[in-house]
């Protein structure tokens, strides 16, 4: 932004104290004019004494006299104050706006592109300071976000080409091929085309619940969690997983469409990583007088805390990338983690100690 040039900081903080200076001079100066050669007299008195008594002689000057004594030695005060104000406060001023200078420095190379560069300003804690520590922890919050939206563009680029690659392999095949099953070949463009659309959808639920553009209105997340496993439980019997809900009235504040989203994938994340036949998933909500809780849990093999740690990551996955009727993207809880920050909440996983996962979402209370 194109600015009119104008008087900096430092300059202006150098006047000021100039200023002050020669006004508390010139105040004290009055002071004395005022209050003290107010009871000089007009006329200048002189008497030479009487020796014979003793009587010393003296003199005593007018006002007219002090005053032609006086004003010299203001002037050369004041002129004193001047410069010692102009000085002193220029020296003042640099040494209290040195931190803005390190601070500037550190938003230019910031506008360039270096996010790894921090301030660390040095001393006790002051407005200057405490401006350098949130600046180096913007700093620190941007450097993290772009480094995992290069990561996240980078595994996103990486799973759009694979059904891109394959969709071009099967056409070649049957481009060089004429008598190949045409119907077969459908069938798999079918499936890695729907694969595709999946991924894409996905993609851009993530990034609608990282932006917030979204209604909010009063939900319960009791309902939407009966929702969700509903939807879920054909899923559910044909993998002999038993799925168990339980919970009172549990209202909250946020999306029903993103809410739903993100009951479904966790009861859905509860299920494909599951027992292979005979387990169980537990869906309980409940209410807090400051915040409603959504619990997903399910039995299955032990994992490790840094493998928990890790699972809302975008494209990380708990097991082997197999390609089955309903493998996924790893994208199920890094989308849940997105929808939950963007309701104000916070997630947390926990490894079981017999095996499986906890999932708690906890909402701010409405």
């Amino acid at each position: 932004m194109d600015r009119v040039p104008g008087l900096s900081v430092r300059l202006k903080l150098t006047l000021s104290y100039a200023g002050f200076l020669m006004f508390t001079g010139a105040m004290l100066l009055a002071v004395v004019w005022v209050f003290l050669l107010r009871y000089v007299p007009d006329q200048a008195r002189m008497s030479r004494g009487d020796p014979y008594i003793g009587e010393p002689g003296f003199f005593s000057p007018s006002r007219q006299d002090l005053l032609h004594a006086f004003a010299p030695r203001v002037v050369e005060m004041l002129v004193f104050l001047l410069v010692f104000g102009l000085l002193g406060g220029w020296i003042l001023a640099g040494r209290m706006l040195a931190p803005l200078t390190r601070i500037a420095d550190a938003t230019r190379m910031a506008a360039d592109g270096s996010l790894s560069h921090r301030i660390r300003l040095p001393g006790a804690k002051d407005e200057f300071r405490e401006l350098a520590d949130a600046f180096d922890a913007m700093l620190a919050r941007l450097e993290a976000q772009v480094a995992e939206q290069q990561r996240f563009a980078a595994n996103a680029s990486h799973e759009l080409r694979t059904p891109l690659a394959v969709t071009q392999t099967l056409l070649e095949v049957a481009r060089s091929d004429r008598s190949r099953d045409v119907g077969e070949l459908v069938d798999r463009l079918q499936i890695v085309n729907s694969r595709a659309i999946e991924l894409t959808e996905a993609l851009l639920l993530l990034s609608r619940a990282d932006r917030g553009a979204f209604p909010r209105a009063q939900v319960d997340l009791s309902l939407i969690a009966e929702e969700a496993t509903e939807t879920l439980l054909p899923l559910a019997e044909k993998r002999g997983i038993t799925i168990e809900t339980s919970g009172d009235i549990t209202p909250a504040m946020g999306s029903h469409a993103l809410l739903l989203q993100l009951t479904t994938n966790l009861v859905h994340n509860a299920i494909v990583h599951n027992q292979p036949d005979g387990g169980t998933v537990w869906v309980t909500t409940g209410a807090r007088p400051r915040a409603v809780t959504l619990t997903v849990e399910n039995t299955g093999e032990r994992l490790s805390p840094r493998l928990v740690a890790t699972l809302g990551e975008a494209f990380q996955r708990g097991t082997e990338r197999i390609r089955t009727d309903h493998a996924g993207f790893g994208l199920g809880l890094a989308i849940v983690k997105s929808i939950v920050n963007a309701h104000d909440g916070t997630l947390t996983l926990t490894a079981r100690p017999a095996g499986g996962l906890r999932a708690t979402v906890q909402l701010p209370a409405p």
